[in-house]
């Protein structure tokens, strides 16, 4: 069965039967095990995860590692296609949909928080601590783009967390507040931002349904910049489609961006003990976000890799592009 949870209004929806079926938009591995498993965060919301484990794992305590990601993605993305390679180079893996969206619970759909998000991978450290074939000591977590920030704000917070990869990854409070390149930062324009979504959801509470701001821009119009016809190339085409996307489909809520508007990511980035790599293509307009982050951390334990001629997108499912190896090794160096 197929679950397709597009709903808009306010209601509380009854717990959606899960997918069963392989639905991924990449290949799966007959040397990696599959199954479904739910976990539930500090809020009550219960998130739903594919889990990878090696199939050739001997009876020792394996280091896993939660994935998630990209921002408006779901796990069937590129989140499972980074979990399954690591659960084929030896380690316990979870892709999850992150609160309110994919498969997984909580109310109002297609809705994100920083703070909420955040939680997400701690509770999956929780999970994967639990777990029976799990090293509780060597849990790691890795994001992509928009997840790739929250994962490191999540390592901040948590000290379980022993090592961090952030993939093509973006600051999501940063682009909400200041526009891309931080073209926008003024306090007029984040003013007129907020006075529209206020607006909005004036309106959503009138008609009782949340409106949608829209996935990636479909149809692509000629003159929309390279890395929104990326963005197309992955989410709207079968390279990437998934129908529960919100990023291929009708995007996030509208008033989605709230939050991540007064709210900064890195404040003690400083202090951040545990192993951070950050891996950006050099040719990802999302790059700066990646170097600017890197120079917030401190201590021989942090890398920045930079992938020659990789895209933003390039890093979501590119097999020639993805530093798994390297990715891999880190892990084994830190977990």
């Amino acid at each position: 069965m197929t679950n397709v949870n597009t709903d808009t209004s306010m209601a509380q929806p009854v717990h959606p039967e899960l997918t069963q079926e392989w639905d991924k938009v990449f290949p799966k591995n007959e040397n990696v095990e599959h199954s479904k498993v739910e976990f539930v965060n500090r809020y009550g919301i219960t998130l739903v995860a594919d889990m990878y484990r090696p199939k050739t794992a001997a009876d020792v305590l394996l280091p896993a590692v939660a994935v998630s990601g990209p921002f408006g993605a779901v796990k069937e993305q590129s989140s499972g296609l980074y979990a399954q390679e690591l659960a084929a180079r030896g380690y316990v893996a979870i892709a999850f949909d992150p609160s309110f969206t994919g498969e997984s619970g909580g109310m109002p759909r297609r809705v994100a928080s920083p703070d909420i998000n955040t939680e997400d991978f701690s509770a999956a450290v929780d999970f994967l601590s639990t777990q029976p074939g799990v090293d509780a000591e060597r849990i790691g977590i890795l994001g992509v783009c928009g997840w790739g920030g929250i994962a490191i704000q999540a390592a901040i917070n948590d000290p379980r967390i022993k090592a961090t990869v952030a993939s093509t990854m973006y600051d999501m409070t940063r682009v909400t507040a200041n526009g891309y390149f931080d073209a926008d930062n003024s306090a007029e324009k984040r003013n007129a931002a907020r006075a529209v979504m206020a607006t909005q959801r004036t309106e959503d509470c009138r008609r009782g349904a949340y409106k949608r701001a829209g996935g990636v821009v479909d149809p692509l119009p000629e003159d929309a910049p390279q890395f929104v016809k990326d963005y197309y190339d992955y989410y709207k085409t079968p390279r990437g489609y998934h129908e529960r996307s919100g990023n291929s489909t009708d995007g996030w809520n509208a008033t989605s961006a709230l939050p991540f508007m007064n709210f900064k990511f890195y404040d003690y980035a400083d202090e951040l003990e545990s192993a951070v790599l950050i891996v950006h293509g050099d040719k990802a307009h999302s790059y700066y976000f990646g170097r600017d982050t890197f120079e917030k951390l401190r201590g021989d334990n942090k890398q920045l890799l930079t992938v020659k001629d990789a895209t933003h997108c390039d890093l979501y499912d590119r097999m020639d592009k993805i530093p798994f190896d390297e990715i891999a090794a880190f892990y084994r160096r830190y977990l």
